[in-house]
């Protein structure tokens, strides 16, 4: 009797154990789940057809950079540079085949060499250099991304025809990405379980040296390893480019730890010898699935932020306690636990579709006649955007308008993933200030398709149709700017030009306008233009630094408020006495900075009314009233004599 009572508590003690140690081992899957069902209970929107293929199409270029990621992490190394070879690699591409009229084949392929011989300069200086991993990838991110830029000069490629069908869809619905990332998926999970370098890749992780003393070509196995992960990034550089029909050369900025991110939240280890293909693309789902839902929730950006980072710490946690706890998830391509783990997916699949189905009853019937409307901003971490929201949110409180506001980071691709959510949700109307127009082009044509009005702000949309476009004129405001300056010098004088952020519009406009304005004042000498990516501290250094090499410059132009404020600080007691600063945009500081006297003038346009005009336009494409196809908003020079009566 009591043999059996013991073997009774075994038993059940046995199951507990089981559990506790398949969610420790199913970790990611177990949180995709949770997270899948969250998401459907919070959000009428997140669980169609369209915003599921959303989901994928955004997880698509992280996942695949991930892949590539997980070779090296298994090897115990990291790759930092894997968004700067994305952004090269895209950029030789359409820069090859559009210039310099290589076929479209060979672009492609030269392309994906650029990727491999990134990835090989990688491994070299880590095997051969002995220098760490951390800092020789480093390295190349800041290599990739000038090369990036100084090959595009600053702006952005239109792609190929032929391979800008990789952003397309196939029978109008199944998005190619999506298909692209099942493919390198499958490439990884084969060499991770089925080659020689791929357990070549779990030795070194385990234990280098002991892999060495076995006779493991530790160094040769490095720079294939890091070979692959330039290659993997070099596609999704293209699938990247592709979705947005062009190369950006600042593309994929930051997106290596996202990579990273989703490799460990997949179950990888830091310190090498385990991780799975099918972990890391589970911990990319993590991660665009947190970023559309919380877009759909109309989280703050800033917001976002906080819980992914929350999310990739959790992760790394977990990982800590299932190493504690014995927790020993099998290394792909090991014996004997296959069935069991395909069990599991199929387990975990089933649950999820059960609960979801039960969650999604909460939101049958559910109507609202509120008109809603989403804004989406290229960036909110400058004073200039921040004002435009500021007057679209008055203007949506005083009309009664439910409006959701997305921040892009300046990130295209970002901002596409933010397009691609309004339009699932079918909103009434879109509101975009793009980063780049002709980036946001496709996911402009797919609202239009779906029959939502699209109401452009500040920036236009190229090859795609508007409603209207609410803006002031960033050419005509340079060459007031340069007016401005060249008067204040009495036509002639040494001035510096400090350019926004290489490969944006609005940076390439007001230089256009610069350069326009001055033609007429010959006596003007432009002694350095450098680009300072329309950031104070950024402003404050550059001119820090062209004051070495040019002491007695009469006057700068800075492309927007922020910069100008920099240069202020680097100029001292120099500013508004025997040097005179113009800025662009009229935000509250540059104004302030205008009334003291250290900035002569600034060109500004009235973001606020950018903001309301845009929403009061968006509101009555929603009732189908007529519209003007643009609606320029005057742009107005304001200087210490007028600043008084400016209101914004």
């Amino acid at each position: 009797m009591a043999t059996d009572t013991l073997k009774n508590q075994n038993a059940g003690a046995g199951g507990v154990s089981g559990v506790r140690r398949l969610l420790l081992d199913n970790g990611a899957l177990t949180a995709l789940i949770v997270l899948v069902i969250a998401m459907s209970a919070l959000s009428g929107d997140f669980l169609t057809t369209d915003n599921l293929l959303n989901v994928g199409v955004q997880a698509a270029v992280t996942a695949i950079l991930a892949f590539g990621a997980t070779f090296v992490i298994v090897a115990a190394g990291i790759d930092l540079s894997v968004g700067s070879v994305a952004a090269l690699s895209a950029t030789v591409l359409a820069w090859s085949a559009t210039s310099h009229g290589v076929p479209v084949f060979l672009a492609v392929v030269l392309a994906v060499a650029t990727g491999v011989v990134a990835g090989l300069v990688n491994g070299f200086l880590i095997a051969y250099g002995k220098l760490p991993p951390f800092i020789a990838t480093l390295a190349m991110l800041s290599v990739g991304r000038g090369l990036a830029l100084v090959i595009s000069a600053g702006s952005p490629i239109a792609f190929p025809g032929s391979v800008s069908h990789l952003g397309d869809t196939l029978g109008g619905w199944l998005p190619v990405p999506v298909l692209v990332m099942v493919l390198m998926g499958l490439i990884a999970a084969f060499v991770l379980g089925r080659t020689y370098i791929g357990r070549s890749m779990y030795a070194i992780g385990g234990n280098e040296e002991a892999a060495r003393l076995s006779g493991l070509r530790v160094n040769k196995q490095k720079l294939a390893i890091y070979a692959l992960s330039g290659l993997f990034a070099a596609v999704a550089g293209i699938v990247l480019a592709a979705r947005l029909s062009s190369a950006q050369p600042q593309a994929a900025n930051g997106y290596e730890l996202d990579a990273i991110a989703a490799v460990v939240i997949g179950g990888a280890s830091l310190a090498g010898g385990t991780g799975k293909a099918s972990g890391t693309l589970i911990g990319a789902l993590i991660l665009a699935v947190l970023r559309n839902g919380l877009n759909l929730l109309n989280v703050s950006a800033f917001w976002q932020q906080v819980v992914i980072g929350v999310v990739i710490a959790l992760a790394v946690l977990l990982d800590t306690v299932r190493r504690k706890a014995g927790a020993t998830p099998l290394a792909a391509g090991t014996g004997g636990g296959k069935g069991r783990q395909a069990g599991t997916y199929a387990l975990a699949a089933v649950v999820t579709a059960a609960l979801v189905a039960a969650t999604s009853l909460l939101h049958t019937g559910s109507s609202s006649t509120t008109p809603k409307i989403g804004l989406s901003l290229s960036t909110l971490n400058n004073p200039f955007f921040v004002q435009i929201r500021a007057g679209a949110q008055a203007e949506a409180r005083r009309q009664g308008v439910d409006l959701t506001v997305t921040d892009a980071q300046n990130d295209a691709s970002q901002q596409a993933n933010q397009l691609q959510n309004f339009t699932s949700s079918g909103l009434g109307a879109i509101i975009v200030n793009p980063v780049d127009s002709d980036a946001a082009s496709n996911s402009v044509k797919a609202a239009d398709k779906a029959d939502i009005p699209v109401i452009a702000v500040d920036r236009g949309v190229n090859n795609a149709r508007t409603a209207t476009l609410v803006a002031s004129d960033n050419v005509a405001g340079g060459e007031l700017a340069a007016k401005t300056i060249a008067e204040k010098l009495g036509g002639r004088g040494r001035i510096v030009i400090l350019q926004g952020q290489a490969g944006t519009s609005a940076a390439r406009e007001r230089a256009q306008g610069f350069a326009e304005g001055l033609r007429a004042y010959p006596g003007i000498q432009v002694v350095a233009q450098q680009p300072a990516d329309f950031d104070r501290t950024k402003g404050l250094d550059v001119m820090s630094n062209l004051l070495q090499a040019h002491p007695d410059v009469q006057g700068v132009i800075a492309a927007n408020d922020e910069m100008a404020l920099g240069a202020i600080k680097a100029l001292g007691s120099k500013a508004g006495s025997s040097v005179s600063v113009v800025g662009f945009d009229g935000t509250p500081d540059g104004l302030t900075a205008v009334k003291n006297g250290t900035l002569f003038a600034s060109v500004a346009q009235q973001p606020s009314q950018l903001g309301k005009i845009a929403v009061d336009n968006a509101l009555k494409s929603i009732k189908d009233q007529k519209i003007p196809s643009a609606i320029k908003v005057p742009v107005k020079v304001v200087t210490k004599d007028n600043v008084a009566g400016f209101t914004g």
